[in-house]
């Protein structure tokens, strides 16, 4: 029994550590800033926009013309109309005001931009 708790214990380390990884799958970079993280409930809905301008929902990429009616069927599905926005800080701003334009439009009640802290 001993050796199927340790087996157990180091899978659940694993687990713990890998999981945050594999998160999102979309490789963007994020810019920089010191501010204090937003709490979530639940599971979050992630717009990404990466380099070259695609923009993804969760982890599948949506053409900017269609990404209103995705987030209105998505927003009708589900109850929380809560989207964290991930932008690279190489993309052109007029492209990440556009997509946040469209998450209001669809009717987004929280919009959180998604940055990592400063060192």
């Amino acid at each position: 029994m001993t050796p199927f708790v340790d087996v157990m214990l180091v899978l659940l380390i694993i687990f713990m550590v890998t999981a945050p990884l594999i998160q999102q799958g979309i490789d963007v970079q994020l810019p920089k800033t010191q501010t204090e993280g937003l709490s979530s409930s639940g599971e979050a809905l992630v717009v990404t926009v990466n380099r070259e301008g695609s923009v993804f929902v969760q982890s599948t990429e949506v053409p900017m013309q269609e990404l209103e009616a995705k987030l209105g069927s998505i927003f009708a599905a589900r109850g929380d109309r809560e989207v964290f926005l991930r932008a690279d800080k190489r993309v052109a701003y007029g492209t990440v005001a556009k997509a946040l334009a469209i998450l209001r439009r669809a009717g987004a009640s929280r919009i959180g931009m998604v940055t990592e802290p400063e060192v």
